[in-house]
């Protein structure tokens, strides 16, 4: 390792997903992968100890989320420069990653023809979201948010709940219910529940 490599750290809780960036990185004599994690309280840890100058964080983690662990890595450090690797191609979950902090993401699709640029980019300052990924957050930038009930409500939905199942499981009636139902279906201009469901799914409110 060279003092003008990049030093990169990778954390996600799939070997294959690791071993490909490894292999990835090994091409490149700027590059050097300093340490891997398999979650997210792994992650924050070494990126404690190895300070590496771009960190790579999966999404869906053990024990911490990615999005939690740019948060405390950020806290660490506000000058992290941290790219999500993610299967999610939702404008929730990218908008989440930002908010936290993440300067990149990239979808495990991409790695082996973005990977490389994408590393280049953000350590040299700037940030990198693929274009589909931009079009999904302008798209729905200036729609309602739903509420953290409205999501508790559409979780017990898309499990396949009945309207009075959900209220005995949320302690409200089911005509509270139906209220949180035509509000989720107007803020996600969803034709019916599984129409929202879906959306949410695809959007990344819900994890599919």
């Amino acid at each position: 390792m060279t003092s003008d490599q990049i030093r990169v750290l990778c954390a996600d809780d799939h070997p294959l997903i690791l071993d490909g960036v490894a292999r990835l990185l090994e091409r490149e004599p700027d590059m050097v992968l300093v340490a891997e994690a398999n979650n997210g309280n792994e992650a924050v840890r070494a990126f404690q100890q190895h300070q590496p100058d771009v960190t790579l964080m999966d999404l869906q983690m053990p024990k911490l989320n990615g999005v939690d662990a740019i948060h405390k890595i950020r806290e660490l450090s506000p000058r992290a420069r941290c790219v999500v690797l993610t299967t999610y191609r939702g404008d929730v979950q990218a908008s989440r990653a930002f908010k936290a902090g993440a300067v990149g993401y990239l979808l495990k699709t991409m790695l082996r023809k973005d990977l490389i640029r994408t590393i280049r980019e953000v350590h040299s300052g700037l940030r990198h979201i693929p274009a589909e990924i931009a079009c999904e957050m302008t798209k729905y930038y200036a729609s309602d948010e739903l509420s953290p009930r409205e999501i508790e409500v559409l979780k017990t939905i898309a499990a396949g709940r009945s309207n009075k199942i959900v209220a005995d499981r949320l302690k409200i009636s089911q005509d509270t219910v139906k209220g949180h139902m035509r509000s989720i279906m107007a803020k996600l201009n969803a034709n019916d529940r599984l129409d929202a469901v879906l959306i949410a799914m695809r959007r990344g409110i819900l994890d599919g």
